[in-house]
């Protein structure tokens, strides 16, 4: 649900924005209309601020400290500190990668003097390093040429020769030997363990950073909100926009009626652009997260989140298909509550792995297993799953497009209500024709197959719908047009509708197919794992392993195909059809 908001209008004495914006700040409830990029050097400033502390808190929690490392306390400022050691730690990362390929390359040429090296082509006898491919290595060489192999794997053969050389593969000598590489390396280590311990140390001191990445925060929405004060009479006056949840007019006026400042409150209205608070149960709270995927409804528009909710959840469920990947789920979630970067993830993923699992019991699968066939499932959970066929077409496929149906209508109904509020009835005719034709007749079909209606009856219902839809779609459909332009508007939208409509409810058949691969897959694995029990014995080890691996395969596989495809057929399908168009920008108070 869309809170309602109400619109603050502030003039006051310029150079008393300040304190006036430092006491809202304080109470938290009122988002100043304000830019949320640098307008001037100072906001620039303060924006690289925050970019520079938060960049040292994801970093410093990204940087992977072994757990007997000893923290070495350093005292003084924990930006510079932090800073510091993280681009240590960066280089040294870098640098100990490259060095291990290094020694890694140099091993197969042993260890050697490289003065040696030197002094023998002083002499006239340099020595060329070759690296061959052992198909193109020639032992017949050894007998024309001073060769001798260094060393030599299952694919690959290193060798020297001394003197004249004329024979393929030759490559750079090396700089150095492995012994001196393994040296450095092994220095560029023990400087590194003692940046971990700084790490270590800085890692404890994460906390003061978020408090100065607060602090700066705070500092730059002040400044913003300050800013967007516009000046008038000769710059004696500035004036200030703002927008506060109406169920807080009472908390808002308490404080502004204390403070010298003259306000103007009215309740506002589309035309301002005011912010969007949403404002759902727990539940639907959790998906919310969608929504602003997309964006804010605008302010005279519907909520989508309560729909997304209940058919994301459904839907997401369908296109995973197996009760024991929604076991999985749920266990996933139940343990990202105690990650705290993760924490309010994991509600929705729990609430995911609920629904996945009931549907799954529905669809008769579990990792795989057909469990309608087993004989120790009792009855009345049978009587719950969908088997068998309906008209000659698979009952979970027409399943999905009879859900299809029933979301498709209910976009159509959201847009009429939402478009008689907004135009009036006589603005929205053409909507509640399109409403009445394919709602409607969806209604009698139904009703007319599940009550036996006689025929009669039903004829002259679909013919009254069908002339009440005509004259909304075709003749009224803009009341102020001439009526022969609504005639062709009204033929240019049914094509578009005819030929849309069926295409959206057929999309609705991905939910049947997703859940049919993933339950074939694991199925699949469960088929191949069993191939390697045989008698017993060791298979047990193969056994356990396919089915691991290939479980863990089709869940990762599963669930992104069932959050991406339920998300189009809401943002898409959902939303075309209920003329949501999402623009609106999310409430932000200026607050402590």
């Amino acid at each position: 649900m869309i809170t309602p908001m109400t619109k603050y209008s502030f003039i006051l004495l310029n150079g008393m924005q300040d304190q006036l914006l430092e006491d809202l700040q304080g109470l938290g409830l009122m988002d100043i209309t304000r830019s949320t990029k640098p307008v001037d050097e100072h906001s620039q400033k303060l924006f690289g601020e925050v970019e520079l502390l938060d960049g040292l808190i994801q970093g410093l929690r990204k940087a992977e400290v072994p757990q007997d490392i000893v923290p070495e306390y350093i005292d003084g400022d924990i930006v510079r500190l932090a800073g510091g050691q993280l681009m240590r730690y960066s280089e040294d990362s870098v640098d100990i990668k490259a060095l291990e390929k290094e020694v890694l390359s140099l091993k197969a040429w042993g260890s050697f003097d490289r003065s040696i090296l030197d002094r023998l082509s002083e002499a006239g006898v340099p020595l060329h390093f070759h690296q061959l491919a052992k198909k193109q290595f020639t032992p017949e060489w050894a007998d024309e040429y001073a060769l001798t192999v260094i060393s030599e794997d299952d694919k690959s053969i290193n060798f020297v020769v001394a003197g004249e050389d004329s024979l393929p593969g030759e490559v750079s000598v090396p700089a150095c030997s492995v012994s001196e590489k393994e040296k450095e390396l092994s220095e560029k280590k023990a400087h590194f363990q003692k940046t971990l311990g700084r790490i270590a140390s800085a890692k404890q001191r994460i906390p003061e950073l978020e408090k100065l990445c607060a602090d700066a925060i705070q500092r730059l929405d002040l400044y913003l909100a300050g800013v967007a004060a516009v000046p008038a009479a000769e710059d004696t006056v500035v004036t200030l926009v703002g927008y506060a949840p109406t169920e807080s007019d009472a908390a808002v006026c308490e404080l502004l009626d204390k403070s010298p400042v003259i306000y103007l409150k009215e309740k506002a209205v589309v035309e301002d652009n005011p912010p969007i608070k949403l404002k759902n149960n727990w539940f639907v709270r959790q998906f919310e997260l969608l929504t602003d995927m997309y964006g804010r409804p605008d302010y005279n528009e519907f909520d989508p989140t309560p729909y997304i909710s209940v058919f994301f959840l459904l839907f997401f469920a369908m296109c995973m298909g197996d009760a024991g990947y929604g076991l999985v789920l749920i266990i996933g979630g139940i343990l990202l509550g105690k990650v705290q970067s993760m924490k309010d993830m994991a509600p929705l993923v729990t609430i995911l792995g609920i629904g996945t699992f009931l549907v799954g019991i529905v669809m008769h699968t579990f990792f795989g297993v057909d469990i309608s066939v087993l004989p120790w499932i009792p009855a009345w959970l049978k009587s719950v799953m969908i088997t068998g066929t309906i008209a000659g077409f698979e009952a979970q496929m027409v399943l999905a497009l009879v859900i299809g149906v029933v979301h498709l209508c209910l976009a159509m109904v959201v847009k009429t209500v939402y478009a008689t509020k907004n135009k009036g009835f006589l603005g929205s005719l053409g909507t509640w024709g399109w409403t009445l034709l394919i709602v409607g007749g969806v209604i009698v079909a139904v009703l007319a197959m599940a009550l036996s209606v006689p025929a009669q009856i039903t004829k002259w219902v679909v013919i009254v719908l069908g002339v009440l839809s005509a004259l909304g779609i075709f003749l009224f459909n803009d009341i102020h047009r001439n009526p022969l332009k609504n005639i062709g508007s009204g033929l240019w939208e049914t094509y578009n509708t005819v030929t849309g409509l069926l295409g959206d409810v057929l999309s609705y058949l991905r939910l049947y197919a997703l859940g049919l691969a993933g339950g074939m897959l694991g199925k699949a694995f469960n088929d191949i794992a069993t191939m390697t029990l045989g008698d017993g014995g060791f298979g047990i080890i193969p056994f356990a392993i396919i089915l691991i691996i290939g479980h863990s395969l089709n869940l990762a596989m599963c669930c992104l195909g069932a959050f991406v495809h339920p998300l189009r057929l809401n943002f898409l399908e959902f939303f075309k059809n209920s003329a949501y168009d999402g623009k609106g920008r999310a409430y932000n108070p200026i607050r402590k």
